[in-house]
């Protein structure tokens, strides 16, 4: 298969499974025309089956569908064969009728077993496309066809899909139980643009002026009398005179001795002789 039929093939069979629940293994209703054009063309059905949908699948066929080929005598027996290897649907008819309304009646109206119909009937195609969510698998020159989805299952999809967004029953109970109707809510104003002004964070803060006519801080006069004894103490090691003290009592600062040099010493020599 080419790869962009598969492509589209894939992207038909999501479809089904996710708007309708198809899954894996898809049931794959066959007809007894279908049988007889795989012996025919030497088509392996089980196989295309599952390279056509993209999955594995499961071939099922009814008791009257088999009935038609016993009644075509043994020119049909490989046919008969093929079919005895699907797996066998009920249809609940005591009497075989003609394969075509036997698929129709198990199909019913919508499909709710999730079947994939493989017939070469062109009268069975016409009916079940007016069956929403009924795949249709036929043969075309070898090639085996998953045709497009119909008109109905299109209308069925969208349907579905609006479904799911309106509110479900409980909710719409909670809907009309609630007595309160909300006020209705005004439309908000645009704000007009006005000029913007500079960023706050790159405008520099405005420096106030410090008061000129303060006066200058004065010492007190703890402070001057302290400065003032300090000045009279540095007095007093200039010159020498008594410290005062806080107390009253003066002393005298000793003055260091010089040291004598070495002719100081020998004049005091001189004048001992």
């Amino acid at each position: 298969m080419r790869q962009k039929r598969a492509k589209a093939y894939r992207k038909l069979m999501s479809l089904y499974s996710m708007s309708f629940g198809f899954r894996e293994p898809y049931q794959v209703l066959v007809d007894s025309e279908m049988c007889k054009t795989s012996v025919a063309q030497k088509i392996d059905l089980a196989k295309q089956l599952g390279v056509v949908l993209q999955g594995t699948v499961k071939p099922m066929i009814t008791q009257c569908c088999i009935h038609e080929l016993y009644l075509q005598g043994k020119a049909q027996q490989p046919a008969v064969d093929l079919a005895k290897t699907f797996e066998r649907r009920k249809c609940n008819h005591r009497e075989a009728i003609p394969g075509d309304d036997c698929l129709v009646s198990v199909i019913g109206e919508t499909n709710k077993h999730r079947y994939v119909v493989a017939t070469q009937s062109q009268e069975l195609r016409s009916k079940l496309r007016t069956v929403p969510a009924v795949p249709i698998v036929h043969v075309n020159r070898a090639v085996m066809i998953l045709e497009p989805p119909s008109d109905v299952t299109l209308k069925a999809k969208e349907a579905m899909e609006e479904k799911t967004l309106l509110p479900s029953a409980p909710e719409m109970e909670k809907l009309s139980s609630t007595s309160a109707v909300p006020a209705a809510v005004e439309p908000s104003r645009k704000k007009r643009k006005g000029p913007k002004g500079p960023n706050p964070l790159s405008v520099k803060k405005k420096k106030t002026k410090s008061d000129q006519s303060a006066p200058a801080h004065r010492k007190t006069g703890d402070q001057e009398k302290q400065a003032g004894a300090k000045r009279r103490r540095e007095d007093d090691d200039e010159v020498g005179e008594p410290r005062s003290t806080e107390g009253g009592v003066g002393r005298t600062r000793k003055r260091r001795k010089k040291a004598h040099t070495a002719n100081s010493g020998s004049a005091m020599a001189d004048d001992e002789t």
